[in-house]
């Protein structure tokens, strides 16, 4: 086995590593039968702070394809922090395990794990980032568009943990990234300079309009994500005029595909007409979780393939 190696944001993989993660998610898609059985006889601890239907599905059918074992975990069974610290639970589980994967409230909560973990972290989702959601992004990118570089993706929205680890990959692809956000919900600062210093095109712009012409794709998330539910009315009036429909997939044209990351609130961020409409990827996208995930967990646990 290779040494440790986690994955709590999408660069904390080289590019090429990227690239090859893509590339075997792809393959393995396309052949079933080729997946390795890179987790026979071995477990993955996947603990849950946050409840998930994506997430949680898609790996555990990432972990079964490769002949290991999902372990589910709810926050309330182990009690971080209040029956036992991070730490002691992060050590008690790696005795078991060969990777643990959380999805969790606080980020900080990971990097307490990475402290301490003699088996790889993995982020399902965090305050920060979402990085094993834009491996499936990339992969229904690269499945439409072919290559990446120069292509140019519009995020329409929030700010938000999606929306940075898009900026990252964007980086690390050669994508073009263009998020247009209303005043005060902007991508943090320290994202967009982290992005720029990883190489990548980032352009911040408040009309939704300007960001999409001409665009090869359009994403979109939530207004209001799981733990904001008191700023729901505050940002429904903050974002209106942010909603993907109709007329803003026409500014941005009949080539462009439209992504979101699910779950959806039709008739806010996205039209019904849009998310069913033909430039729709969303459900792809979504299936294509457990392919990106797969391949990620064959890379950390150095398995060939």
């Amino acid at each position: 086995m290779t040494a440790v190696h986690h994955f709590l944001e999408v660069d904390d993989l080289a590019p090429s590593a990227l690239e090859d993660l893509l590339a075997k998610a792809a393959a393995w898609k396309s052949s079933p039968a080729a997946v390795p059985h890179a987790l026979s006889g071995q477990g993955v601890a996947m603990l849950f702070e946050k409840p998930s239907a994506r997430t949680r599905s898609s790996t555990e059918m990432a972990v079964h394809t490769l002949d290991g074992h999902p372990i589910y975990i709810r926050g309330e069974e182990v009690g971080i922090d209040t029956r036992e610290t991070a730490e002691d639970v992060t050590r008690t589980l790696a005795s078991y395990c060969t990777l643990i994967a959380a999805r969790v409230f606080d980020h900080h909560l990971l990097e307490r794990m990475v402290a301490v973990s003699p088996v790889p972290i993995v982020n399902l989702l965090s305050d920060r980032a979402h990085p094993c959601q834009v491996l499936a992004d990339l992969l229904t990118l690269r499945e439409d568009l072919g290559s990446l570089e120069g292509r140019r993706l519009a995020y329409v929205g929030d700010g938000n943990n999606v929306a940075a680890s898009l900026a990252f990959a964007a980086a690390l692809c050669g994508l073009e990234l263009t998020v247009a956000s209303p005043s005060g919900y902007e991508l943090d600062d320290d994202v967009v300079d982290r992005a720029r210093n990883l190489g990548g095109t980032i352009e911040l712009v408040v009309d939704p309009h300007e960001a999409v012409k001409g665009a090869d794709a359009v994403y979109t998330d939530v207004w209001t994500s799981m733990g904001q539910e008191e700023e729901t009315q505050q940002r429904k009036v903050a974002f209106a005029g942010y909603c993907v429909d109709d007329d803003l997939m026409a500014t941005a044209g009949d080539q462009a595909v439209f992504l979101h990351c699910l779950p959806a609130h039709r008739g806010e961020e996205v039209s019904e007409s849009v998310l069913e409409g033909p430039q729709s990827v969303v459900w792809r996208q979504a299936e294509n979780r457990m392919h990106g995930v797969r391949a990620l967990f064959t890379i950390l646990v150095g398995a060939d393939g």
